[in-house]
Parts: C-alpha cells; structure tokens; sequence
C-alpha cells in the first residue's frame, strides 16, 4: 500500500443566485462545517460569487467554474448541455427554485453522462411554480431538503415525492446566544424599568398586524408594555395605531439591534403576528401567544399549544395574554419547555449534522 491519501471528494453547488438569503447562509455553513472533507465547486447564475464565501477560511477548497445558464427553456439540448457541465463530481447540490432545470437535466440525462447523486435544497417561501415541473424534475434526486413542515406536507402531496426522499431539515439558530441575562438598558433608545412587563413582538412593515395586540394590551395591567422590533418600522403609522387602541403610551418600536438576543432576552411575553423570531423567543425561554398561522404551531412545544388561538383578532389574543401576564410560574414552565425544543430541534449545530449526515452517506464509496 502506498498510504496515499485519497483526494477530497468534489461537491458542485448550483445557485440562481449570489444574493445573501438564507439558502446561501446554510451553503456556506455547511462547506465550512465539511472543512477538508471535500472541495467545492460553486457555480452562481451570471458568474457571481456567494454571498459570505470570504468568510470562509482559507483552507476551505472552492472554486468558481463557468457554468450554462439556469434559466431558460427546458429544451433538451440545453438541459443536455447543463447535464455534461454537471459531470465529474461526487455529488450535485442544488439551491431553490432556480435551479431547479439543473435538477431536472440530472433526471433526464444522469445515465448518459454518469452523473453522481443530486440533493435539492428548498427554501422557505418555495413558490408553486409548476407543481408539475418539480414533479419530474426530482424524480431521480437522492434528496429532497425541506425547511418547514409546510413545505414537507408539500413535497409529500402536491409534489408527489416519496417519504424516503424528503428531508426535513428546520433551518438552524445559534440557540445558546439567548441563554444570557440582560442588563435593562443593553438596548440603545430603550430601557427596561423596574416593575415594567414587557410583551414583544416582531412587526413586517405594515402596521396593521400589530391592531389585534394593541388592543389585547388594553386588557393587560398597566406595567405591560408592548415593544415593536422590526426592519424598516413604520414608526409613523405604528404610533397612530396605537393612538387609535388607546394605548399609545404604552407601544415602544425599535429597530432591530445587531445581536437580537438583547431585545429578545429582555422581554417577558412574545406575541406572535408571524414565524419570525418565534424561533429566538423560544430560545431565550419565553412563552408564545399567537395565532395559529404559518406553522407556528409546530414550532412551539406542546405546554405552549394552549395560548395558540384559532382567530387572531384582539378579543382572542387577550385571554391567554391574561392569563400568562397574571401567571409568572407559568410563563417560566412554558418558557423552558420552549427553550428546551428549541435546543433539541432548532440549533444550528443540529442543522449541520442532519445535513452532513445526509451528503456524507451520498459520499461515501459504494
């Protein structure tokens, strides 16, 4: 035997774009995480570069290849042509919906050119593009990576993919940073006085989400407080909803700050209007009130299901919103049982593991 090491097995990954998101962030993750294990090929639609690959270090192997475009029509001499480039790898990975004609070149021409195995990466927000398109174009993938339930419950009806192919793989949190306790003024513009409750929320940009927990406040005792964090807040019509609730002096907005975990781990109650930052509540070990829309309630622990409401009007959200304000034992069980699930099902490192464990079985010699 001559004890030479066996090269490092090549991945390709194929993306319609460069542009930060969170499919570009979980690529990155994951080539670091695989550190020497494999080399990488990236290809980015128009020869871009990813978004956050110079944070990988350098011993990291990447490189750059041109590749055919991935849009266009499906004719067959293009999908052809997208099928050779793919050739001479150990395994293909696709991201979105925008690579999808690649995917769909693997199944039709994965024989002609011995194509390695093919794992496709969705997103969240996966449009329904062709429900049939994806139907035949992963009709030979090894894998089907998906980052929700609703998604899952996608590829297993509308997309017809078998149980055995789809993954759930929920996307990753570093859970451990909201396990911190915070100083009442760690948050510039804003501090947290003595005797004052805090109920947080995430807003999108458009004030009128926010109607229903304004006016649940109203039913709160007066030391609760609502705090607003967002991108791009409409301070303006915020402020006039609140005027409208009768509780304008009760609603504080904040840009959210650089490390979340500071506004987070000082509020006392969540209040839910969407999935984002449910994830990071539950985290730093607070109850969730919400209704039940877009899969929060498969984020939640089950102590938690109760304080979900089927309407998310004022009148609903104020009972359990009472109930939890007037319960402060209860709060903390809750809380915990949701920082609990939170670390079991949500951290980051449980992301990287599912998935290396799925690429390194595809890796590994036959």
């Amino acid at each position: 035997m001559s004890g030479r090491k066996a090269p490092a097995a090549s991945i390709l990954h194929l993306h319609s774009t460069g542009d930060a998101g969170a499919l570009q962030a979980r690529c990155i993750r994951l080539i670091s995480a695989l550190g020497a294990e494999a080399t990488h090929a990236i290809a980015v639609e128009g020869g871009g570069r990813l978004a956050g690959a110079e944070r990988l270090h350098r011993s990291v192997a990447i490189s750059w290849p041109a590749f055919p475009s991935l849009a266009g029509k499906p004719w067959p001499g293009r999908l052809k042509r997208l099928a050779a480039a793919m050739a001479g790898h150990r395994l293909i990975c696709t991201w979105g919906a925008g690579a999808l004609d690649a995917t769909l070149a693997h199944t039709l021409f994965a024989d002609a050119y011995n194509l390695p195995p093919l794992v496709h990466h969705e997103g969240e927000g996966a449009d329904s593009r062709s429900t049939m398109m994806r139907r035949i174009a992963l009709g030979r993938s090894a894998a089907l990576v998906v980052p929700s339930r609703a998604l899952e419950r996608l590829a297993l009806g509308a997309w017809q993919q078998p149980r055995t192919r789809v993954r759930l793989i929920p996307e990753g949190i570093d859970t451990a940073a909201f396990a911190t306790t915070l100083r009442p003024d760690g948050v510039p513009g804003l501090i947290k006085r003595r005797g004052e409750w805090w109920l947080g929320t995430f807003a999108p940009p458009d004030a009128a989400t926010l109607r229903p927990l304004m006016e649940a406040l109203r039913q709160l005792p007066p030391e609760w407080q609502l705090v607003v964090a967002g991108d791009a807040l409409p301070r303006e019509a915020i402020l006039a909803q609140a005027e409208a609730s009768g509780v304008e002096d009760r609603v504080h907005s904040v840009a959210l700050p650089p490390a979340l975990e500071r506004l987070i781990g000082l509020f006392d109650l969540f209040g839910a209007t969407s999935p984002e930052l449910v994830k990071e509540a539950m985290a730093a070990g607070l109850a969730v009130v919400a209704p039940r829309i877009e899969g929060i309630d498969e984020l939640v622990a089950s102590e938690n299901a109760p304080f979900l409401v089927d309407s998310g009007d004022g009148v609903a959200l104020a009972g359990p919103l009472r109930q939890l304000a007037a319960d402060r034992a209860m709060r903390h069980r809750i809380g915990e049982a949701n920082r609990a699930r939170a670390r079991a099902e949500f951290d980051k490192r449980r992301m990287v593991e599912r998935h290396l464990a799925l690429w390194r079985g595809l890796l590994a010699p036959a």
